[in-house]
């Protein structure tokens, strides 16, 4: 997968702190995730649209239990 057009944000409490999970979705059939603090030689998960908006409301519904 080309990477080079990945879009990367990360949240906006995350302030300038370098220890933070960075989201691209703008490429077609991907959400991808890496950590901040590695930049582009980050490792990167990608996982489908899908899975990922399913993880995201497990997570804002507190369904996720350790």
């Amino acid at each position: 997968m080309d990477l080079s057009r990945a879009t990367w944000r990360k949240s906006s409490r995350s302030n300038s702190g370098g220890n933070c999970v960075e989201v691209a979705q703008n490429l077609p059939g991907a959400a991808l995730l890496r950590d901040s603090k590695l930049g582009t030689d980050s490792p990167v998960l990608a996982v489908s649209p899908n899975h990922f908006t399913a993880f995201l409301d497990a997570l804002k519904s507190d369904r996720l239990d350790g």
